[in-house]
């Protein structure tokens, strides 16, 4: 059993007379070696250096992110004027309210208005002559009694995008506000997005129904 403990004369030779040429390498590798089992099971086998096992959670642990915790606006209530459904004769609101019979709506200060822009014009046209969308400007004659006025106006064409006319971006401008054109499916979402951000007096809406055809209206 002596024998059997003894070091590895290879590793003695290596150790005393170095590396230094290749010769004695040579020299060294001729020698007996002796080394047995015994020897090699000092050096433990090197464990692995990444963790393996599944994470597990226990229940009741909130996961790592918590994403309703990152909804900013989850406890901010939504605005009455906000509009639930788009029909293609009107409007439901969050409130319960329905404009019908084919009116369009204006949403300013948390009210709601019945809107029907085309009746100065004494039939149902919304558009001018070179396609441009267009109203008489007293049909946001409402805006004169509101104080401080909105700083953005959301308009909802209908179902359709149409640019506005130069003269009603003027007025609109005059009022001191911004405009954003818009079909109406993607006005009532924008404002509802805003009127809740912002508040219901920093943004107004004035939607036309879905269902307007020009000429026709939206009762059809």
């Amino acid at each position: 059993m002596a024998s059997s403990m003894r070091p590895c004369r290879f590793a003695s030779i290596l150790r005393r007379q170095g590396l230094h040429s290749q010769r004695s390498f040579s020299t060294a590798a001729q020698s007996p070696l002796i080394c047995t089992a015994t020897s090699l099971r000092t050096f433990p086998r090197a464990g692995s250096p990444f963790h393996t096992t599944a994470s597990r959670r226990t229940d009741g642990e909130r996961p790592p992110t918590d994403f309703d915790a990152l909804d900013v606006m989850g406890n901010t209530p939504v605005p009455a004027t906000s509009v639930d459904v788009c029909m293609s004769d009107g409007f439901q609101l969050n409130s319960g309210a329905k404009i019908l019979d084919g009116s369009g709506v204006l949403l300013v200060g948390g009210e709601a208005f019945s809107w029907r822009p085309w009746l100065s014009r004494g039939e149902k046209r919304l558009l001018n002559k070179k396609g441009q969308w267009e109203v008489p400007n007293d049909t946001f004659g409402l805006l004169s009694l509101v104080w401080p006025r909105p700083d953005l106006l959301i308009l909802g064409l209908g179902p359709e995008i149409r640019p506005i006319s130069p003269e009603l971006r003027r007025h609109i401008s005059s009022l001191g506000m911004r405009v954003d054109i818009l079909d109406t499916r993607n006005a009532a979402a924008q404002f509802n997005l805003l009127a809740r951000e912002r508040g219901v007096n920093d943004v107004m809406a004035a939607l036309i129904p879905i269902g307007w055809k020009e000429g026709v209206g939206a009762t059809w």
